[in-house]
């Protein structure tokens, strides 16, 4: 079974070119995933393109899987993980186990966490988190016990370390991460920055 480091840089809408920056840049730490969600244009096509590329320590795959039919043109495109913004069929994480690929459902109340749990989620993408309190996770952890819990939705730089003190064991930020335009310059400062603030953080 594919293991995932601690944060997922979510990249949504984002060509090849961009895709590729931000993975030699992420390479040089050993803390992050690429998530290259379904609605982006060639998403397989540049799920292929950057596994082939063999980061050493990046873990490549797939976000916004929501039905049997991309969680396998996700897989066959070589992702090591899949995420979905809602719950998954047991049928889906199931075929992640025999494809030796990490699964990640979302789920937002402690039954569908629950649920998921018992269905077989390597973790449990808790979103959007932004929409609860920190103390959130702690909070069902007192009943469920330790989850693997993923925090998404509204985590950024500033505010992930509450979630992991809290006991969140992932974290997946999006917006925040690089400025779409300066990348297209050729400009990749903040990305730099962000990054080497966020390895400082996990």
């Amino acid at each position: 079974m594919n293991k995932i480091n601690k944060i997922t840089l979510i990249l949504r809408k984002h060509t090849l070119e961009e895709t590729i920056l931000i993975a030699q840049e992420a390479n040089k730490y050993n803390c992050f995933n690429l998530e290259i969600t379904t609605n982006t244009d060639d998403w397989d096509k540049i799920i292929k393109e950057v596994v082939s590329r063999r980061f050493e320590n990046i873990v490549v795959g797939a976000g916004t899987v929501l039905n049997m039919d991309l969680l396998k043109t996700a897989i066959d495109a070589g992702s090591q993980f899949v995420l979905s913004p809602v719950t998954m069929s047991k049928e889906m994480i199931d075929y992640c186990k025999q494809r030796g690929v990490m699964s990640v459902p979302a789920a937002f109340s402690p039954s569908e966490i629950y649920q998921m749990h018992e269905f077989g989620a390597d973790a449990i993408k808790l979103f959007p988190a932004i929409d609860l309190p920190s103390r959130y996770i702690k909070d069902i952890s007192a009943p469920l016990g330790q989850l693997p819990i993923m925090v998404v939705g509204g985590v950024n730089i500033k505010n992930v370390n509450e979630y992991f003190e809290n006991g969140a064991q992932y974290a997946g930020i999006g917006s925040g991460i690089c400025n779409k335009e300066e990348l297209k310059q050729g400009n990749y400062q903040s990305l730099v920055e962000n990054l080497k603030r966020l390895s400082a953080i996990s």
